[in-house]
């Protein structure tokens, strides 16, 4: 019965990261609902399995620690006082917003939790970086096909709510498609860099790898062209790194990695090459002006805008927010409610819900404590990346390498847009982080055993 509820978690958690995307990137009530509610079944499932095992295994990656760091923060944002005059006192601008994104937020380190313990293990690691390629093929696919078959419904059957101007794939703003098919394209990828794959194989996974390339390309976000490429550079680099450090091992010479090299870039060159035909399928001038220009709707007023009047301005206003706010922020999910007040912008335009920017949005909603936590975050995934990306076993190296490649990409896209904020992006992310904070810590540092 135990190993059963272990097949029946593991396979709970890769529905659960599939429905948050295909669940228009889980922004409404809803899809928030049924997302907290499938944690908590899957964490029941758990514990079920625990009585049955009559032990508690725990695997607590490093890189939850500064989550839980940041869920804590929320929860004292979270208190409020009633005082004899009537008024609610507390750290949050908006105490019932800060408790909703609290419960959300701790979900999603659940679910980090979670996969860290269920699909972690060597069969099920190399089975889930094979599903993440084809998912990621066939979310492109879907992508591509509903651009250019748009009849204005998603799936071509369910109306929209909302402005369907930057609509792409299941989700409303092309940028957030771009954000996910940024973080998975690199695992493919890593599998052929360093052919960890049969022979054979590796042409279908270089096709993924080109065809997620091509779908976030023609999804025409900037943020996502940046990161994609960035992304790519990225695992170029580490690529030829861990070539010369397996050299380096097997007592090999350096003086001549010419071949190295060619066969890395060759791959590069190829993929690259082949994104860049997918820009003049769709046509150089609509490329180059979302580059240069932004359809911004409802934010900064109707019309072309620049950069700057789309971004920019939000970002200044920001930043007042954060030094009007410097240590604890204005709460977790109270963005919304308090950043009208350091708006640059007039009153007649809708208010702006996110920072579009996920490190200021960090240092608006937690002040400097959040920026201390985002920092140890990135400090722990760099080292564990740097560890993992050396593994002895061929396929568990490309996966870190994919997998750390993906956390690399939306790291830099979130320079420009606010991926982090949709649950779908936040899980993928996070999970992806976890693998890469698995594969690179020492296991005896990992694992927690207690017998009940």
């Amino acid at each position: 019965m135990g190993a059963a509820l272990d097949k029946i978690i593991s396979a709970g958690l890769i529905i659960l990261l599939v429905f948050t995307a295909l669940a228009f990137g889980t922004v409404e009530p809803w899809s928030v609902a049924l997302f907290e509610l499938a944690v908590m079944v899957l964490l029941i499932l758990w514990a079920v399995k625990t009585v049955l095992d009559g032990q508690l295994i725990v695997l607590i990656p490093a890189i939850a620690w500064p989550v839980f760091g940041l869920l804590l923060v929320g929860l004292v944002q979270s208190v409020a006082v009633t005082e004899a005059d009537g008024q609610i006192r507390s750290l949050s601008a908006d105490v019932e917003a800060t408790r909703l994104r609290v419960l959300l937020l701790g979900c999603l380190l659940a679910a980090q939790v979670l996969a860290t313990n269920f699909l972690t293990k060597r069969e099920r690691i190399e089975a889930v970086g094979r599903f993440l390629a084809f998912y990621g093929l066939l979310f492109a696919v879907f992508g591509l096909a509903q651009h250019f078959s748009w009849n204005g419904k998603f799936f071509w059957l369910i109306e929209p709510t909302f402005p369907k101007d930057g609509v792409f794939g299941p989700f409303v703003n092309r940028n957030h498609f771009a954000g996910y098919v940024e973080m998975l394209m690199p695992i493919p990828l890593a599998m052929v860099l360093l052919k960890s794959v049969r022979r054979d194989a590796r042409l279908f996974y270089g096709f993924a790898a080109v065809a997620m390339g091509v779908a976030a390309v023609i999804s025409l976000s900037r943020g996502g062209l940046v990161s994609m490429f960035s992304s790519v550079l990225f695992a170029l680099t580490v690529s030829l790194w861990i070539g010369q450090k397996r050299r380096v091992r097997a007592g090999q010479p350096l003086s001549h990695p010419r071949a190295l090299l060619v066969s890395r870039f060759s791959v590069g060159v190829l993929v690259i090459a082949t994104i860049i035909g997918g820009i003049f399928w769709v046509g150089v001038d609509p490329v180059l002006d979302r580059l240069t220009k932004s359809q911004v709707s409802g934010e900064a007023g109707p019309g072309m805008h620049t950069l700057y009047s789309s971004r920019g301005v939000i970002w200044d206003g920001t930043l007042d927010l954060i030094a009007a706010n410097p240590l604890l922020g204005v709460g977790l999910g109270a963005y919304q409610t308090a950043f009208p007040r350091f708006s640059k912008w007039d009153s007649a335009y809708t208010p702006v819900a996110e920072a579009h920017n996920d490190y200021l949005q960090v240092l608006a909603d937690a002040g400097l404590v959040g920026g201390g936590l985002a920092l140890w975050f990135l400090i722990v995934f760099l080292r564990s990346f740097f560890r993992g990306v050396q593994h002895p076993d061929p396929a568990l190296a490309a996966l870190a390498l994919g997998a750390g490649s993906g956390v690399f990409a939306l790291l830099v896209h979130s320079f420009f847009d606010f991926n982090l904020q949709l649950p779908s992006n936040s899980l993928l992310f996070l999970l992806l982080a976890a693998m890469v904070s698995v594969l690179g810590t020492p296991a005896r540092s990992q694992k927690t055993a207690k017998t009940i």
